[in-house]
């Protein structure tokens, strides 16, 4: 196994100069010069889909200081899966023992856990009050039966703010601060072009959640192929029903078009929407002759349901092995896979669920407190996001769940079950990875292994980047 983390800039390096994305979504009206080598695809940055409901202002109120558990208190969490401590963190610890008394129904116990939590969590404060606040919601939300009430509201209040403008700002900001979505653009990027050298029709099947904005440095640095820019066609599959994020997603393909033109790229753009990926028919694709087909799965595919419907046999395929099936009918050159590395399936098991979901997005939270400030709208409007997706993994009934993820190593066995075949990364590949994160503060690292690359967050794996070829 070789890993990557070296020559990060020193904290006094903050500012940068604007990336290819950044530009591009900024009307594309810059020149930009080109330079055929790889740097092109380490510029790339890939922001979040939702949006903060409002901009929230400081609180007024101050949360007292942690009270102390008496011995009686503690749950014995032996039997758990192991989570790392000793590091003074307490919202993990006392997280987890609510849950429990939840689990155990433990009426008392239950009250008294919630109440330390409301007392000492905020939106507002460092990484442990901010993580307490967010799954404080999600229990109480499991406990009070109001999951998917609540969360219809919350997604409902982020559709109404669901604008370019706003969005466009925190794509910007979170690529800047953090590689945490950028890492899988750059992998993907990097494969994708060695996939399509010497071919002259490319077709893009996007299938994402990061609003195109890995194409911008694709453009360009297709722009300075030495054999000439291919016809690229871009299919961007919108999973999404909500029409306040078609119009988004229409106005970032006016601005992409207009971004391949500057570059000289001749470039087509379509949007499909499919809510319901594994009912997608391949004859929407609308398939040329003689184009080199890519399929590009950039954190999304964890919302597809592993599971057969109720209704059907046990044998049955699952949503997400009908989705894998329909990329392998297509034939492609090749299927780039990026998602986190988390283990959040729903088997019955709350218990094991909700610590594999404190673990993982303990790392999210303490990456982004060492990225933004406090008062950051952004770093706000980030962590709402994750509050919805907390109360829906938590909080809401199974059908409804779409925090669905898998690590890597299941999604192996899936894409191999379904006729594909590993394509490591190449060396070149993997320096552009090592190039991304010399942008980024310390602590940011990645691992190069058979089964594609890892983004760690101080040697702890958050996000996959696999590439597959189909046999």
């Amino acid at each position: 196994m070789e890993k990557g983390l070296s020559d990060h800039q020193s904290p006094e390096q903050s500012s940068m100069p604007p990336t290819t994305t950044s530009l591009a979504y900024g009307l594309a009206d810059e020149h930009i010069s080109g330079d055929p080598s790889r740097k092109h695809l380490v510029s790339s940055g890939k922001p979040p889909l939702y949006l903060r409901e409002e901009s929230p202002s400081a609180p007024t109120t101050q949360r007292t200081s942690s009270p102390q558990m008496d011995q009686s208190d503690r749950i014995e969490l032996t039997q758990l899966p192991a989570l790392q401590r000793g590091d003074g963190r307490w919202a993990a610890s006392l997280l987890i023992e609510c849950a429990a008394a939840v689990v155990q129904k433990d009426a008392a116990r239950v009250q008294h856990f919630m109440w330390m939590l409301n007392e000492l969590a905020s939106p507002y404060g460092d990484f442990d009050q901010r993580l307490a606040s967010c799954f404080l919601q999600g229990l109480f939300c499991r406990i009070t039966g109001t999951g998917s009430r609540q969360h219809r509201v919350l997604c409902s209040a982020a559709e109404r703010q669901c604008l370019f403008d706003p969005m466009r700002k925190m794509m910007l900001k979170f690529q800047e601060m953090s590689p945490w979505t950028t890492f899988g653009h750059v992998a993907a990027n990097g494969a994708l072009m060695e996939a399509v050298e010497g071919e002259f029709r490319v077709h893009i099947l996007d299938v994402s959640s990061t609003m195109c904005t890995q194409w911008p440095t694709l453009l360009e640095a297709l722009a300075t192929r030495s054999d000439g820019a291919p016809h690229l066609r871009l299919t961007s599959i919108l999973v999404s029903s909500e029409e306040a994020v078609v119009k988004v997603m229409t106005e970032v393909g006016a601005r992409l078009r207009k971004f391949a033109r500057l570059m000289g790229v001749p470039f087509e753009f379509r949007l499909l929407q499919q809510p319901e990926l594994e009912l997608l028919d391949v004859a929407t694709i609308q398939p040329r002759a003689g184009e080199a087909l890519i399929v590009n799965c950039i954190h999304s595919l964890h919302n597809v349901s592993e599971r057969p419907p109720p209704s059907s046999s046990s044998s049955a395929a699952s949503p997400r092995d009908l989705v894998l099936n329909t990329f392998r009918s297509l034939n492609p050159k090749l299927v780039i896979i990026a998602d986190d590395e988390a283990d959040l399936i729903s088997r019955g098991d709350f218990m094991s669920r909700f610590v594999e979901a404190v673990r993982y997005y303990s790392l999210f939270f303490e990456s982004v407190e060492e990225s933004f400030p406090r008062t950051s709208n952004e770093r706000l409007m980030l962590e709402r996001i994750v509050s919805r997706k907390i109360v829906n993994l938590l909080a809401c009934d199974e059908a409804s769940i779409s925090e669905r993820q898998e690590k890597s190593s299941q999604w192996v066995m899936r894409m191999r079950r379904a006729g594909f075949a590993l394509a490591k990364f190449s060396d070149d590949v993997a320096d552009d990875a090592r190039a991304l994160l010399k942008r980024y503060k310390e602590g940011w690292g990645y691992t190069n292994t058979d089964v594609g690359l890892f983004l760690t967050w101080k040697e702890q794996p958050t996000v996959f980047a696999t590439s597959w070829k189909p046999f």
